[in-house]
Protein backbone atom coordinates (compact mmCIF):
# COMPACT_ATOMS: atom_id res chain seq x y z
CA UNK A 1 0.00 0.00 0.00
CA UNK A 2 1.19 3.49 -0.80
CA UNK A 3 1.65 6.50 1.37
CA UNK A 4 -0.86 9.32 1.73
CA UNK A 5 0.51 12.82 1.21
CA UNK A 6 -0.82 16.16 2.43
CA UNK A 7 -0.73 18.87 -0.25
CA UNK A 8 -1.28 22.43 1.04
CA UNK A 9 -1.24 25.90 -0.45
CA UNK A 10 -3.22 24.85 -3.49
CA UNK A 11 -4.97 27.43 -5.66
CA UNK A 12 -8.72 27.36 -4.99
CA UNK A 13 -9.28 26.48 -8.64
CA UNK A 14 -7.41 23.16 -8.30
CA UNK A 15 -9.49 20.10 -9.20
CA UNK A 16 -8.97 16.45 -8.33
CA UNK A 17 -8.06 15.87 -11.98
CA UNK A 18 -5.42 18.62 -12.17
CA UNK A 19 -3.79 17.46 -8.93
CA UNK A 20 -3.87 13.85 -10.18
CA UNK A 21 -2.18 14.92 -13.42
CA UNK A 22 0.57 16.75 -11.53
CA UNK A 23 1.43 13.81 -9.26
CA UNK A 24 1.14 11.30 -12.08
CA UNK A 25 4.32 12.89 -13.47
CA UNK A 26 6.11 10.97 -10.68
CA UNK A 27 4.24 7.68 -11.09
CA UNK A 28 1.04 5.82 -10.31
CA UNK A 29 -1.45 7.73 -8.20
CA UNK A 30 -3.84 5.60 -6.10
CA UNK A 31 -6.24 8.41 -5.09
CA UNK A 32 -6.69 12.18 -4.94
CA UNK A 33 -9.06 14.25 -2.83
CA UNK A 34 -9.34 18.03 -2.69
CA UNK A 35 -10.97 19.12 0.58
CA UNK A 36 -13.95 21.40 0.07
CA UNK A 37 -16.14 23.50 2.32
CA UNK A 38 -19.28 21.58 3.21
CA UNK A 39 -21.62 24.51 2.65
CA UNK A 40 -20.10 26.29 -0.38
CA UNK A 41 -18.35 23.31 -2.04
CA UNK A 42 -15.37 25.67 -2.59
CA UNK A 43 -11.87 24.25 -2.21
CA UNK A 44 -10.20 24.89 1.15
CA UNK A 45 -6.80 25.06 -0.57
CA UNK A 46 -5.51 21.65 0.48
CA UNK A 47 -5.96 18.02 -0.34
CA UNK A 48 -4.53 14.52 -0.13
CA UNK A 49 -2.79 12.36 -2.70
CA UNK A 50 -2.09 8.68 -2.18
CA UNK A 51 0.78 7.36 -4.25
CA UNK A 52 0.90 3.68 -5.27
CA UNK A 53 4.13 3.02 -3.33
CA UNK A 54 6.19 4.50 -0.53
CA UNK A 55 9.10 5.16 -2.89
CA UNK A 56 6.85 7.13 -5.27
CA UNK A 57 5.53 9.12 -2.31
CA UNK A 58 9.07 10.00 -1.23
CA UNK A 59 9.91 11.04 -4.78
CA UNK A 60 6.77 13.21 -4.99
CA UNK A 61 7.66 14.99 -1.74
CA UNK A 62 11.18 15.63 -3.01
CA UNK A 63 9.95 16.89 -6.37
CA UNK A 64 6.94 19.02 -5.43
CA UNK A 65 7.43 20.38 -1.88
CA UNK A 66 8.02 24.12 -2.15
CA UNK A 67 7.42 24.18 -5.91
CA UNK A 68 5.02 26.49 -7.70
CA UNK A 69 1.68 25.11 -8.89
CA UNK A 70 -0.99 27.36 -10.36
CA UNK A 71 0.85 30.48 -9.21
CA UNK A 72 1.19 29.34 -5.58
CA UNK A 73 3.99 27.63 -3.68
CA UNK A 74 2.67 24.26 -2.45
CA UNK A 75 3.60 22.19 0.57
CA UNK A 76 3.86 18.43 0.19
CA UNK A 77 4.59 16.09 3.08
CA UNK A 78 3.47 12.82 4.59
CA UNK A 79 -0.10 13.06 5.88
CA UNK A 80 -0.68 12.58 9.59
CA UNK A 81 -3.57 10.44 10.80
CA UNK A 82 -6.78 12.41 11.29
CA UNK A 83 -7.35 13.29 14.91
CA UNK A 84 -10.82 12.62 16.31
CA UNK A 85 -12.94 15.76 16.44
CA UNK A 86 -15.69 16.68 18.80
CA UNK A 87 -19.03 16.97 17.05
CA UNK A 88 -20.10 20.55 17.69
CA UNK A 89 -23.15 20.29 15.43
CA UNK A 90 -24.81 17.33 17.09
CA UNK A 91 -27.61 17.20 19.64
CA UNK A 92 -27.61 20.17 21.98
CA UNK A 93 -28.62 18.45 25.20
CA UNK A 94 -31.98 18.52 26.95
CA UNK A 95 -34.67 20.69 25.44
CA UNK A 96 -35.39 23.86 27.40
CA UNK A 97 -38.90 25.03 27.98
CA UNK A 98 -39.85 28.43 26.69
CA UNK A 99 -39.97 30.78 29.69
CA UNK A 100 -41.74 33.56 27.80
CA UNK A 101 -45.38 34.17 28.66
Amino acid sequence: MGKKLYVGGLPYSTTDESLHDLFQEVGEVASVRIITDRDTQRSKGFGFVEMASDSLAAEAIERFDGKEFGGRRITVNEARPQEPRENNRGPRGPRRENNYR
